[in-house]
């Protein structure tokens, strides 16, 4: 098969190195790409959301399957641009896209067919909402209903923190159109893991679980980020709370769509709070995490191009459980200094040889370029420096004594990525 994969961040890194391990593959594009996926994929200059220029392309090369990485171009529709043009692809179409790409849509739908999840009131002006806080008080989670880049929520603990929120996202417009609306809900308190599966909007075959470190900086301080590291599996997420996820949150959510009349084929992430009350949802992805996705997929044994395959063409009840590396992944991702913020740019990255030589690690490249034979920065999350080990500790000292041998003028990372495993044990 001719395959192409949309994105250029450490998550499309890691699925163009999946799906090149496939039986299936025979040649592999990736638009745009970046410096680490140029070692293993033809990069085309076409950016994620250009839908007629990628159409063109899979036209003009024949691609047999086109897999979808960043929720901008789901949100914008390349899957109904594709399906009409009798082109597979991964992906949900644009009304189902719209589990992520409006927290409204997603919240209302939660309510309406009984997800468990926050409570939560949906505003429009900003000085209802500022009300709103102040009668209701702190703490409060304020989220932009729009895409953000993973940047549209904010945890505020005091009132001050949350009015701020508010005039940020709909007075200053921080996040565009994307904060003309927001969400204000309660706070839940609990532990968070990310499940992840791929449907058909039938059947539903589960990903290993993970946990995500959404603040920049250790003991979950700091600004909320894209993503600075993932484990999988996330220990707390027990084969009980794996099934009360599925029945009450995956499934309600997927027949719920479908009673709505949207069929829902793809990836389907659930942030997940696992409360005193059980686990609630706190939002939905409509693709593949990042940077849990780099955690995943190394203990992935099952071939994953054709899990894909099934879910585009309706046909995921012919694929089994999937096989798993019962070892341990962690995903560190190393960043650049000021990032979430303004950060700089064109850094060169020194140590990648090095730690291409180590076995059970893999450096997945999310903001790189490669001019002539050297690594520059591109980007916010730069690296996801991922190891495998036969326990949480053994994969934390072996992804760390790796991210020692990198660096870059101004290199960032966390340093306590996997240790709430540890704790936990």
């Amino acid at each position: 098969m001719r395959i192409l994969v949309i994105g250029s961040g450490g998550r499309e890194h890691a699925l163009v190195w999946k799906i090149a391990q496939s039986k299936l593959c025979a040649k592999l594009f990736c638009a745009p790409g970046n410096g680490g996926i140029a070692q293993i994929a033809e990069c085309i200059d076409v950016q994620a959301d250009d839908i007629s220029g990628l159409l063109e392309f899979a036209r003009k090369e024949k691609i047999d399957l086109t897999v979808v990485g960043p929720e901008k171009a789901l949100a914008l529709g390349i899957v109904d641009e594709f399906t009409k043009a009798k082109l597979k692809i991964f992906g949900p179409n644009k009304q189902a896209a719209n589990l992520e790409a409006s927290k409204v849509f997603s919240k209302e739908l939660m309510a309406k067919y009984k997800v468990p999840t926050a409570k939560f009131k949906v505003f429009d002006s900003p000085d209802e909402a500022k009300k709103y806080i102040e009668v209701n008080g702190a703490p409060c989670v304020v989220k932009a209903d729009g895409l953000a880049a993973g940047k549209g929520v904010v945890v505020a603990k005091t009132v001050d923190e949350a009015k701020d929120a508010v005039t940020s996202m709909m007075q200053d417009k921080v996040f565009g159109d994307a904060g003309k609306k927001i969400i204000i809900e309660e706070c839940l308190m609990g532990q968070e893991a990310s499940i992840l599966v791929i449907t058909d909007s039938k059947e539903v075959v589960a990903l290993a679980s993970a946990q995500d470190h959404k603040r920049i900086f250790d003991h979950d301080q700091g600004a909320n980020t894209g993503g600075m590291g993932a484990y999988s599996p996330a220990p707390i997420v027990t084969a009980d709370i794996l099934k009360e996820v599925l029945d009450k949150i995956i499934y309600r959510t997927i027949d719920g769509l479908a009673k709505e009349g949207i069929d829902y084929r793809g990836v389907l992430y659930a942030g997940i709070m696992l409360t005193k009350e059980g686990p609630q949802a706190l939002e939905f992805n409509v693709r593949f995490g990042d940077p849990e996705t780099q955690a995943i997929l190394p203990r992935l044994k099952s071939d994953l191009v054709e899990v894909m395959l099934a879910a585009s063409v309706g046909k995921l009840s012919k694929i089994g459980a999937l096989k798993w590396d019962s070892r341990v992944c962690v995903c560190v991702v190393c960043s650049a200094g000021g990032y979430p913020g303004n950060y700089s740019q064109g850094q060169e990255i020194s140590g990648l040889d090095s730690a291409a030589k180590l076995a059970d690690v893999v450096v997945f490249h999310a903001g790189t370029k490669k001019i002539k034979d050297k690594i520059l920065t591109s980007g916010g999350r730069v690296l996801g420096v991922t190891g495998l080990g036969s326990t949480i500790k053994e994969a934390i000292d072996k992804t760390y004594q790796v991210v020692g041998k990198i660096s870059f003028e101004g290199m960032h990372y966390r340093k306590d990525i996997g240790r709430r495993a540890i704790e936990g044990s």
